[in-house]
């Protein structure tokens, strides 16, 4: 297989983790880009996000461990004025590749203004969570992050326990409905502009890939490994989100939100490193939407832009599932639109979707 077939069957950088399956011939040669280090890094004091401090919304910074033991670090959005009463709450995670600095807080602090308890998480091994090597991803792991988050809002004195739901972004969208489908304590879930990173990392964009392709790729993704443990630590793709000219019109918009200003954040992979370039092998042997259709009869809700080039992701998962579910299409939208358009995402009928979905039965 050549590098021309490879580069057009492949993903061509439709997902940044599925990077090693763009080219693997030269992910395997590749020098690492980047090196483990301890991680010892401090929960920063200061609001560094890349959106605004709401006044209706007070915010602490707080920790909780995974069931592997891994140290999870999170922003809590807690409405103001509640009268002492106990509030539904949100476990908020996304994009892949993100922190909680970026989307997944802007998510959390605005539902948090419509009256619920939202923490915003740093996946393990990334962001300021713990987990070595850094900038590696599980979708095993991942799925129990959002469970961890789970178990954290469970425990706190203001929160409902049996009021909790979950929402995913973008490839953390396809992670959550699969912690959804196992964990029975969420009450409902939104996924918005989701990826199923498995799909995209066993397949290709727009499931391009050949058999015989991907099994090339996995044996080279095997003999990496014995090149990561002789040397005794992981080597990295080249980094995320750059570009050469000539790219997609979705390369580019994830460039200008992870590479600029509008969304630029240190800590994000996708916007100062990259992953390992093993990541993607258990993704490609572990289909995230496999009982998708064990959420029911808890409600779901996908929500996609109509211009998305990640479209057909919401649009499978939706006809997998079963009821109660919903689709919505965001006219006009592209797939980064959902990270931070204020005007595109429609936060108006995620809350009003938690409203009927966690506080239908109160009195």
């Amino acid at each position: 297989m050549t590098t021309a077939l490879t580069r057009k069957h492949f993903l061509q950088g439709a997902a940044a983790a599925a990077a090693a399956l763009v080219n693997p011939r030269a992910a395997l040669a590749q020098p690492a880009a980047a090196t483990t280090r301890n991680h010892a890094m401090p929960l920063t004091p200061n609001w560094d996000k890349t959106f605004p401090k709401s006044a209706k919304v007070d915010h602490r910074k707080v920790t909780f461990s995974n069931r592997y033991g891994i140290s999870l670090a999170a922003d809590l959005y807690l409405p103001r004025n509640t009268g002492g009463r106990k509030l539904a709450a949100l476990a908020v995670c996304g994009p892949f590749g993100a922190v909680k600095e970026q989307s997944s807080g802007l998510y959390a602090q605005t539902l948090a203004e419509r009256g619920y308890v939202a923490v915003a998480f740093d996946p393990s091994f990334t962001g300021e969570s713990g987990g070595e090597p850094r900038n590696v991803a599980s979708p095993d792991i991942n799925t129990e992050d959002v469970s961890a988050a789970v178990d954290f809002l469970g425990l706190q004195p203001f929160v409902d326990r049996e009021r909790i739901g979950v929402v995913g972004i973008c490839g953390w969208g396809g992670i959550a409905l699969n912690a959804v489908a196992v964990d029975k304590r969420v009450k409902a879930v939104v996924a918005s502009t989701m990826y199923d990173m498995s799909r995209v990392m066993s397949k290709g964009y727009n499931d391009s890939v050949t058999a015989e392709q991907r099994a090339q790729a996995l044996a080279q993704l095997s003999r990496q490994r014995w090149l990561d443990a002789e040397k005794g630590s992981p080597a990295y793709d080249p980094p995320l989100n750059e570009l050469k000219g000539g790219e997609a019109q979705f390369l580019v918009d994830y460039h200008d939100y992870y590479k600029k200003p509008r969304g630029f954040h240190p800590r994000a992979v996708n916007s100062n490193g990259s992953w390992t370039v093993t990541t993607p092998l258990s993704f490609m042997n572990m289909p995230l939407m496999t009982y998708i259709d064990e959420i029911a009869p808890r409600p779901l809700l996908l929500i996609h832009g109509e211009k998305a080039h990640s479209r057909y992701f919401a649009e499978t998962a939706f006809a997998a599932a079963a009821q109660p579910k919903d689709l919505m299409i965001i006219k006009g939208a592209s797939h980064v639109d959902l990270y931070d358009r204020m005007d595109k995402i429609p936060f108006d009928a995620i809350a009003a979707f938690f409203d009927k979905s966690l506080n239908g039965n109160l009195p």
